[in-house]
């Protein structure tokens, strides 16, 4: 599969695996940002994307990174197979101090996955199980 990606800034840098069998793909940062405590922000990466049809990019935490307190919130980040944006990557700063994000660090890392396009379909009546609409906690904690 060939996904392909568009330099928009001199400093940006195409995605890299860290080892042979890694599942996801580094991000770097093409600029530098200072998040401050408690703080979100959002960090360029200077690329734009063109994913195959149905796939979607998946932007999620680098552990390395996430086991400082900083992370993606609202990870996996989506990246539709439609969008030619530059890639963003928010962060969120959980330490107590402020975090500086350098030109050049990995700060996320992306996953390319097929997803099925659905039909929903209103009915009357669903089948019944065993379960029923026994919800959270029904079935013990």
């Amino acid at each position: 599969m060939k996904v392909k990606f568009k330099k928009l800034h001199q400093n940006s840098k195409l995605p890299t695996k860290g080892s042979e069998q890694a599942a996801a793909y580094d991000l770097y940062a093409c600029e530098t940002v200072y998040i401050p405590s408690g703080k979100m922000a959002v960090v360029g990466t200077g690329l734009a994307i063109e994913l195959p049809p149905n796939h979607k990019g998946e932007v999620y935490s680098r552990s390395g990174l996430a086991s400082q307190g900083v992370f993606v919130p609202n990870s996996p980040g989506k990246i539709d197979p439609d969008y030619r944006g530059e890639l963003k990557v928010i962060l969120y700063n959980t330490r107590e101090e402020l975090v500086g994000i350098e030109t050049g660090e990995r700060i996320a890392q992306l996953e390319v996955n097929p997803f099925y396009t659905i039909e929903f379909e209103e009915v009357e009546e669903l089948s019944s199980t065993e379960r029923g609409g026994g919800g959270l906690g029904s079935t013990g904690v």
